[in-house]
């Protein structure tokens, strides 16, 4: 923006005559002169200027998080910024003094206008002034020279009169100046947020209006002044930490202070459009207006401008500068402080001692030296164009310093760790740390499903072995993982792209079972919580309710209508003839438990249904 500016000011420059006007240094009593007696006029040759300058003034959201009225902060940083760069003596002069920009309908070109009334009045208070002081001159002259009468008490008395209403204008004028000069429209403002139940006067946003437009008028009235256009340029930063209202508060304020087409205002919203989006949502006074939260920032938002995805170049810059800023873990060696020996002991101990000594600051001096270089080779991984580690790493900045911060730690824990088990420098290679970091800041929620789901296994016996992939155990797991993408939304969320997951354990640092529980102990960017969570719901969900016990009572009508079957059978036999007789006979023998069963279902004197 302020090459576009520079650009245009000398473009403009080279068709006019006319050079913009200072309004620092000695340009400050030529501005006060204008300001007192002379009214700007916006004529054509205004609107036409294109040559612009930027003011640019900063408001983070997050420092003022805290108020009720989050858009009140705005609007007195908006003040304080301006007052700040154009200085408090012109806004003070103008507050008391200054007038409304004017339009004209005719062709008059000129910008200025001389402001009669201002300067008759302020003639006739200096003549009034001038008139008094001379009138107390002749009574008090001629009452020393003895020449009391009462035409000098006359002049005196009017002398004095003039003198006291000339003085008291000029006086009030010179104590508004002051007034405003001392007392800003910053803290008028707070003070009236300061009241309270100040959203309840029905007055209060009638006057924040009112300082609003006083303040648009005065940018109005340097932009004819200086030969330019001006843009106030507000950074809001910090919105998307913010309470819902209070990210309504800021956004209604931005509306207000845009609602005129000629405000000279440009916001530049820094936030994520998916927080904010998610805040109008669920704020309780924009139902019905923001239900989506998208559309509403479509109605807000004149140039919406995402960040594009960061370059290889500006990536490995980015990774290179955050590596430089820790550079006093790379090359600092840590030293411990001599122990000096008591004078309760001898030579020889002393001696010994010293020696000792000798040998454990040389044995730390080499541990350090390692430690430094197994640091700086790790993290030299992150920025080398030739590895595709850095493919993997988030384009936020934030993420960037998270890992190159974390890579020291995890190295000199994995080296402590290495020698109380082995007394050497094997097991994981710093790349493979720094991959690993890497893999826990970008798929936290998929590793720690991995780890757990190994751990159950560890826990049951079924341990696969540690030349197994860590993302064979994933990939057997996932559909299970899949079945509780609800209870663990949150944590799903927080990782990254899962093509990206795939290739990174598969092909790019395909990690073993053993290299992962030997890194598992040195993480320190992997929050445990996420697995113990996990752990909960896959005991939860392998839980089996017990199968009811069977009632006896449910059973007995199956068992009658059993043996009623069975009893039909004989007796529809019997009238088909002889020849089954036999066959019937033994079956009713093999039955004989269910035949009582059977005649009870019968009342006395009913016959059967097989037959008569």
């Amino acid at each position: 923006m302020q090459q576009e500016a520079a650009q245009r000011e000398s473009e403009e420059l080279q068709h006019v005559q006319w050079r913009p006007r200072a309004v620092s240094g000695w340009g400050v009593p030529q501005l006060l002169w204008y300001l007192v007696f002379l009214q700007p006029i916006i004529t054509e040759v205004h609107l036409r200027r294109r040559n612009v300058q930027f003011l640019f003034i900063r408001f983070s959201a997050w420092q003022y998080a805290g108020t009720d009225k989050l858009w009140a902060g705005l609007v007195t940083t908006l003040c304080e910024g301006i007052r700040h760069h154009y200085g408090a003596l012109p806004f003070s002069v103008y507050s008391v003094l200054g007038n409304k920009p004017a339009t004209r309908q005719d062709c008059c070109q000129s910008e200025w206008h001389c402001r009669r009334r201002v300067c008759l009045g302020l003639l006739a208070l200096l003549a009034a002034l001038g008139l008094g002081v001379g009138l107390l001159y002749l009574s008090l002259g001629g009452h020393a020279l003895g020449h009391g009468s009462p035409s000098g008490s006359l002049l005196k008395v009017f002398g004095g009169a003039a003198t006291t209403l000339s003085g008291s204008g000029l006086l009030m004028a010179v104590y508004s100046v002051g007034k405003h000069l001392f007392v800003s429209q910053r803290k008028k403002i707070e003070r009236l947020v300061s009241r309270e139940k100040f959203g309840s006067q029905l007055g209060f946003m009638c006057e924040v209006k009112k300082e609003v437009e006083l303040l648009t008028d005065f940018l109005c009235f340097l932009e004819i002044y200086q030969r330019r256009r001006l843009r106030v340029v507000l950074e809001v930063t910090g919105l998307d930490t913010c309470y819902p209202e209070r990210v309504v508060g800021v956004l209604n304020a931005i509306n207000t202070l845009l609602s005129d087409s000629h405000a000279p205002f440009i916001f530049i919203l820094v936030v994520d459009p998916s927080i904010l989006a998610a805040c109008l949502e669920s704020a309780g006074n924009m139902k019905g207006t923001a239900d989506n939260g998208y559309l509403f920032l479509n109605r807000t938002v004149t140039l919406p401008f995402s960040v594009p995805i960061m370059g290889r170049r500006t990536k490995l810059q980015f990774l290179h500068d955050a590596v430089q800023s820790r550079d006093d873990l790379l090359y600092r060696e840590m030293t411990r402080k001599p122990w000096l020996p008591g004078d309760a002991g001898g030579e020889s101990a002393q001696l010994l001692a010293v020696q000792a000594q000798a040998g454990t600051e040389r044995g730390q001096g080499r541990i350090d030296a390692e430690a430094a270089r197994r640091i700086q080779e790790a993290l030299f991984c992150l920025h080398d164009e030739r590895d595709c580690l850095y493919e993997y790493v988030p384009d936020n900045v934030v993420s960037m310093r998270r890992i190159v911060n974390t890579v020291p730690i995890t190295v000199r824990l994995l080296q402590l760790q290495q020698q109380q088990q082995q007394g050497d420098f094997g097991g994981p290679t710093p790349r493979q740390a720094v991959a690993w970091v890497v893999l826990a800041n970008q798929w936290p929620c998929r590793l720690s499903w991995a780890l757990q789901c190994l751990e159950d296994r560890q826990q049951t016996g079924g341990a696969p072995e540690g030349r197994a992939r860590l993302w064979d155990v994933f990939r057997d797991n996932s559909r299970e993982l899949h079945t509780m993408t609800k209870a663990l939304q949150n944590v799903l969320d927080l990782d990254g792209d899962p093509e990206l997951f795939e290739r990174f354990l598969g092909a790019d640092f395909p990690f073993t079972v053993a290299e992962a529980q030997s890194l598992l102990r040195c993480t320190v960017n992997l929050d445990h919580s996420i697995r113990r969570r996990m752990g909960l719901i896959r005991a939860v969900s392998a839980l089996k309710p017990p199968s009811p016990p069977k009632s006896p009572t449910r059973d007995t009508p199956h068992a009658a209508h059993r043996a009623n079957s069975a009893s039909r059978a004989p007796l529809s036999g019997r009238a088909s003839g002889q020849a089954g007789e036999g066959h019937h006979a033994g079956d009713l023998a093999h039955r004989g438990k269910l035949w009582p069963v059977a005649c009870a279902l019968f009342r006395p004197g009913q016959s059967s249904p097989g037959g008569p």
